[in-house]
C-alpha cells in the first residue's frame, strides 16, 4: 500500500548491498524515513572491499519515495551504534522498525575445521555476525520502547534446521540469529512489540552475480550451469515481505517465529521485482527428500 509507513522511523543496519539494500528501498516505497548504516561509504570501502555504499543506498531509499538517511556506523563499536541511535533520537525521537541485518563475516570464514581454523578469523565472524546484533539491540531498542508498537527483524541466513554449513563460526553465527529473533520476541512481547527473524532464499546478492560473472540482467546464463541457481531471488523479495510485516497491524501473529522470503510472499501475496514467486522453502525441501531417499545424509 503506497505511503502505509509514511511518518515511521525505520533503521537498517547492514543497509550497504543485498537484503539490507533491498529492505530499506521497499520500506522506503511505503514511505518510511529510512536510517540505512554500514561501513562502506564513499570516502572508504569496508574490509568487504565491495563497491557499494550506504550513500548509494539512501539515494536508492529516496527515488523510491521514502527518506534516505546514510549513516556511517560500525556495529562492532558500541560508541558507533551509541551515537548513531543518539543521532535518530535527537532527529525525530522515535524509532518504529528495527531490521539488524549486520553480518560482514566473510572475509574471515573458511571451510576448515574448527582447529585449523585461525582462532582470530574465528572470534571475528562471531564478533561481525553475532555481537553487533547484540550491541545494536541494546542500544536501539530503548528508543523503541519510548513509543507504541514496534517491530524488529533480526535477518539471518536459513532455519533451525538448516544442513551444517561448513564452518563453525559461521554455523554458529547464522543459528544464533534465527534465535535471537525469538528470544527478543520474548522480551518485547510485554511492550508491545513484534520481534522475529527472517532469511532469504537462494540469493542474487551483487557479490553472489559477481561470484557467477552474471548480471541481474544475465543471471540466468549461469542458471545453466549452476544448481538451484533458476530458483534464485532477488534481495527485494525479502525486501518487500518485511516491508509488508511492517505495514501489518496483525504481524504480531508471527512473534518469535523465523520466516523464509516464500513464507512472507505466500502471506503477503508478492512477487519479486522480475514478477517471479521463487518458493526456495519447497525446492530447499524436495532437495533434502532426494538425499535422504537416495542414502545421503541431509545434513551433508
Amino acid at each position: 500500500m503506497p505511503n502505509s509507513l509514511a511518518g515511521r522511523v525505520a533503521l537498517v543496519t547492514g543497509a550497504t548491498r543485498g537484503c539490507g539494500r533491498a529492505i530499506a528501498i521497499e520500506l522506503g516505497a511505503l514511505g518510511a524515513t529510512v536510517y540505512g548504516s554500514g561501513r562502506s561509504t564513499r570516502a572508504g570501502r569496508s574490509p568487504m572491499n565491495r563497491p557499494e555504499t550506504i550513500e548509494d543506498t539512501a539515494e536508492l531509499v529516496t527515488a523510491a519515495g521514502g527518506e534516505g538517511i546514510a549513516v556511517r556506523c560500525d556495529h562492532t563499536d558500541a560508541d558507533d551504534v551509541r551515537a548513531l541511535v543518539e543521532r535518530i533520537r535527537g532527529d525525530h525521537g522515535r524509532l518504529d522498525i528495527l531490521v539488524d541485518d549486520v553480518w560482514g563475516g566473510d572475509p574471515f570464514v573458511q571451510d576448515k575445521p574448527l582447529w585449523q581454523h585461525p582462532l582470530d578469523a574465528t572470534l571475528d565472524v562471531l564478533r561481525n555476525g553475532v555481537e553487533t546484533h547484540l550491541i545494536t539491540s541494546h542500544f536501539a531498542i530503548p528508543l523503541m520502547l519510548e513509543g507504541a508498537g514496534g517491530l524488529v527483524v533480526e535477518v539471518g541466513d536459513g532455519k533451525y534446521d538448516v544442513p551444517y554449513r561448513g564452518n563453525m563460526a559461521y554455523d554458529l553465527v547464522k543459528t544464533a540469529v534465527a534465535r535471537m529473533g525469538h528470544a527478543l520476541a520474548h522480551e518485547l512481547r510485554p511492550h508491545g512489540v513484534t520481534a522475529l527473524a527472517v532469511t532469504p532464499g537462494y540469493l542474487r546478492s551483487e557479490a553472489m552475480l559477481d561470484h557467477f560473472g552474471v548480471t541481474e540482467q544475465t543471471w540466468r546464463e549461469a542458471a545453466e550451469r549452476v544448481p538451484y541457481f533458476s530458483h534464485s531471488e532477488t534481495p527485494h523479495l525479502l525486501g518487500r515481505g518485511i516491508a509488508a510485516l511492517a505495514s501489518d497491524p496483525d504481524r504480531d501473529r508471527f512473534a518469535g517465529q523465523c520466516l523464509g522470503s516464500w513464507d512472507l510472499m505466500r502471506a503477503y501475496d508478492l512477487v519479486d521485482i522480475d514478477g517471479a514467486r521463487p518458493d526456495w522453502g519447497a525446492v530447499d525441501l524436495e532437495a533434502r527428500q532426494e538425499m535422504l531417499t537416495s542414502g545421503m545424509p541431509a545434513s551433508a
